[in-house]
């Protein structure tokens, strides 16, 4: 454990500070091997990125962590099916396949497995290369599809065979019948039951965009399907590839434990996406829902103060909830994020903002700010100089005033008036956490 621990923050040192890294260690370290992650490998990557993937593979078996990869192959597979003169059908946007061309895949999808398993080997990463026996599979529709495979079962053994050698076993997405006829599988369906199968920790999708894109083209960091889902959908922007991609995570996540969540990135930055709290793609969780609450009672303060007391590392003085006015609170569900807000003279004042540790990283605390701040037009608050999450408020704020000790953030006030109210009321106001 040690030797793992110093390789990570040996590689990770420039993503970030030791408390992450060594968190989400343990984190993963905790997960039985087998439902560490599922990577999905478009055929794309394999084709461009094939030594970014091999060097994060190989970082995970570094630190003791052994991947499940399932890929696909389907650029490779069109550029052989157009040297050889055949036809490519899709129907409702699946590959048509008859005999011919089931030869293709075939030969196209142990290939491409092949050469991501050499590529490993020659690494010094131990890989296991399984291009059949695991997908036990009916025709989806053998008059419109042809040799089309629907998965029925996911047979583990050779997974779990070769997990237990600490060896990272290659999927390739082709089934058989209980006859023993191949069947192809498009990769995206045979990743999502070999997902249902496992019930992974994490579900990780490898592509060039390294991300779901917003409508400016920017990377969302992370999705909170609780709070965010239906008006995600409603956004005009979400063009029909991404609108069915988000929904079919959700409909994913639906089935897995609410601890599994799903990453998109690129290949070389897969160990910055898991092992740092920035994250480098869209992760995406079902998360909690967020409540607005208007009274202390509505709460319970035990857990509460825990939050609070664990998010800051300092004891909250014993007569907060006593001497502390609330206007407003927001808090999940479980009680792993709180915005606690006063009221100071009609303007709202955050004055506690908590986030547990086994949920920083996840998008919970953004997705509970962002509840808030759709319900709350001008807030002012202040943060210690040396706050890691200072960065977040900079980029939320319309100013600041950075001080000696404290920074004073706001957004939504209106003239110099209400702004120096809220800088003369920060730098005033009693501290409540002790230690």
């Amino acid at each position: 454990m040690t030797e793992m621990r110093t390789t990570i923050v040996r590689l990770l040192s420039n993503m970030a500070s030791a408390k992450e890294i060594q968190q989400y260690l343990k984190r993963f370290s905790q997960v039985d091997a087998a439902r560490f992650a599922v990577v999905k490998v478009g055929g794309a990557i394999l084709r461009d990125e094939l030594d970014a993937l091999v060097s994060s593979l190989s970082f995970l078996q570094q630190v003791g962590l052994t991947p499940i990869v399932i890929h696909g192959a389907g650029p490779q597979l069109d550029e052989e099916m157009t040297a050889a003169g055949m036809d490519k059908k899709i129907v409702d946007g699946l590959r048509v396949t008859d005999s011919a061309g089931l030869a293709v895949v075939r030969r196209v999808a142990q290939r491409e497995n092949l050469r991501l398993v050499e590529a490993l080997q020659a690494q010094g990463v131990r890989a296991t290369s399984i291009t059949a026996g695991v997908f036990e599979c009916g025709y989806l529709d053998q008059a419109k599809f042809g040799l089309v495979g629907q998965v029925q079962r996911v047979d583990e053994a050779g997974i779990q065979a070769a997990i237990k050698v600490g060896s990272i076993p290659v999927i390739a997405s082709l089934g058989e019948t209980a006859g023993g006829q191949i069947l192809n599988i498009n990769a995206d369906w045979a990743a999502n039951e070999l997902v249902k199968a496992l019930q992974p920790y994490k579900i990780i999708f490898l592509t060039a965009t390294g991300g779901l894109l917003d409508g400016d083209g920017e990377v969302i960091d992370s999705i909170n399907l609780s709070t965010e889902y239906e008006t995600l959908l409603a956004q005009p922007w979400l063009h029909s590839g991404m609108r069915v991609k988000i929904e079919q995570i959700h409909d994913l996540l639906m089935q897995l434990p609410l601890s599994s969540s799903v990453s998109i990135t690129r290949p070389d930055q897969l160990a910055k996406e898991l092992f740092t709290h920035r994250g480098s793609g869209t992760l995406v969780r079902r998360g909690e829902k967020v409540r607005k609450v208007t009274r202390w009672d509505e709460m319970d303060p035990e857990r509460l103060r825990r939050l609070v007391e664990r998010g800051f590392g300092r004891k909250l003085a014993p007569d907060y909830f006593e001497t502390t006015k609330l206007l407003k609170a927001y808090v999940s569900e479980h009680y792993r994020a709180a915005l606690l807000i006063t009221d100071e003279d009609g303007l709202p004042h955050l004055d506690k903002f908590a986030v547990s540790d086994d949920a920083q990283g996840e998008g919970l605390g953004r997705a509970a700010w962002q509840v808030m701040r759709d319900d709350t037009p001008a807030l002012f608050w202040r943060a210690r100089e040396g706050n890691p999450v200072n960065d977040f408020y900079f980029a939320e704020a319309d100013g600041c005033l950075k001080g000696e000790t404290w920074n004073v953030f706001w957004y939504g006030l209106e003239g110099w008036d209400q702004i120096r109210y809220a800088v003369d009321h920060c730098l005033a106001r009693p501290a409540t956490l002790k230690g």
